[in-house]
């Protein structure tokens, strides 16, 4: 196997976080954005949903676009787009623009999310392939981490459209990482020609496959409990508490740590508990903390009591999010890459319609608890009501 720079690995790195990115450095600014545009706490989190459901929709947009005509162009297409309508964004006159252009701004993010896993698949195999998936997803799990106090910082300076034109620097960035860090890794040969029908039969596959969708569903509502934190926590928060926007930028950060400690112990714990058994744990854990936050919610407690059972409950996601992807990936024997775009587009899209649609009767901490517990309720049942003995160990190669 040929050896590739560790600087194309971090370029790639660097491009799997165009996600992460779109979604988080400007949750600081979300309040502020609704007010300058007259738009409702519900419009406002849309806006969010609207780059949400591009991400989810690009994924199965952009593999097959990168199958069929390479990697490089494809990829450095889509940076370019998601650079002009970052600028478009900050000068979208109202909150439908806005939501519009979110969705295209998503549409290309994407692709930087799935290409770069495609060109891992291009140059590298076994324990490689472990080690620099390993480094995509260090760079991933760092992204919500930096997003929010960046976006934090520049709130302290400039209103929500400084945010965007931020984006379109972070995306002329990655642009020239693209152009000048990743050579196009799919040969002629090894390019697809059958036709674009072709590339989604593995996604039928998948739906039809009960015990992988029900899986599928279980990740979905968990996810939605993350979701509703992502898009309600800045109107509970600084709105509902108080907090400045780099106090919450602070408050995420803080949260997002969680996430990557909970998945560093959930990889530790694989190898000695079968998924579904951390799977369990992880839930029932998370339904009770969320019952606490919507008692703080109810009793509007001080806000202690409501961060730390908040804490617990979003460190959850990094051992659910893992566990379900192994498992529900390990009930499919063909068309991996397939089922993992429908994996991620069910939960991007419960995220992107579930939060905003509580969020129409208001925002408030007893709001986010409730929605928090009745995600992490069902996903419980869903796990509960599993056959067992369906459930395969996730493989314990060293990650």
């Amino acid at each position: 196997m040929r050896r590739h720079p560790r600087s194309l690995i971090l370029a790639l790195g660097a491009l799997t976080a165009f996600g992460p990115i779109s979604l988080d450095v400007y949750l600081p600014s979300l309040p502020q954005l609704g007010t300058d545009l007259g738009a409702s706490e519900s419009l406002t989190q849309f806006t969010m949903s609207a780059c949400m459901i591009g991400l989810a929709l690009g994924q199965l947009l952009w593999g097959p676009i990168s199958d069929r005509y390479g990697r490089r162009m494809p990829l450095i297409l889509a940076i370019s787009g998601f650079a002009i309508t970052s600028v478009l964004c900050a000068f979208a006159p109202t909150i439908e623009a806005l939501i519009g252009i979110r969705i295209v701004q998503g549409l290309c993010g994407a692709a930087g999310m799935v290409i770069a896993r495609a060109v891992v698949h291009d140059l590298f195999s076994g324990a490689e392939a472990i080690a620099a998936y390993s480094t995509l997803a260090a760079v991933m799990g760092a992204a919500p981490v930096l997003a929010p106090l960046v976006g934090g910082a520049i709130a302290t300076f400039s209103d929500w459209r400084g945010v965007f034109i931020a984006l379109a620097v972070i995306g002329l960035l990655l642009l020239a990482v693209a152009v000048f860090g990743v050579p196009e890794t799919l040969s002629a040969q090894g390019r697809t020609t059958g036709g674009i029908v072709n590339d989604f039969r593995g996604v039928v596959s998948a739906l039809r496959n009960r015990s992988f969708m029900l899986t599928a569903v279980t990740l979905g509502a968990a996810s939605i409990a993350l979701f509703s934190y992502l898009q309600m926590s800045p109107f509970v928060l600084q709105q509902q508490y108080g907090l400045s926007a780099q106090g919450f930028a602070v408050v995420f950060a803080v949260n997002s740590v969680g996430i990557m400690a909970a998945a560093n112990l959930n990889r530790r714990l694989a190898r000695r508990m079968p998924g579904a058994a951390l799977v369990r744990w992880s839930l029932s854990i998370g339904t009770a903390v969320a019952v606490a936050v919507l008692v703080a919610g109810m009793l509007e407690s001080a806000l202690p009591w409501l961060l730390v059972p908040l804490f617990v409950a979003i460190s959850t996601h990094g051992v659910n999010n893992p566990s379900l992807t192994a498992i529900a990936l390990g009930r499919v024997t063909r068309s991996a890459g397939s089922a993992s775009a429908v994996l991620g587009t069910l939960s991007m899209m419960l995220g992107a319609f579930v939060p905003p649609l509580v969020s129409m009767f208001g925002v408030s901490a007893a709001v986010l608890g409730a929605t928090m517990l009745g995600a992490f309720a069902v996903a419980l049942a869903l796990t509960l009501a599993t056959p067992r003995p369906g459930v395969s160990r996730p493989p314990t190669a060293p990650v």
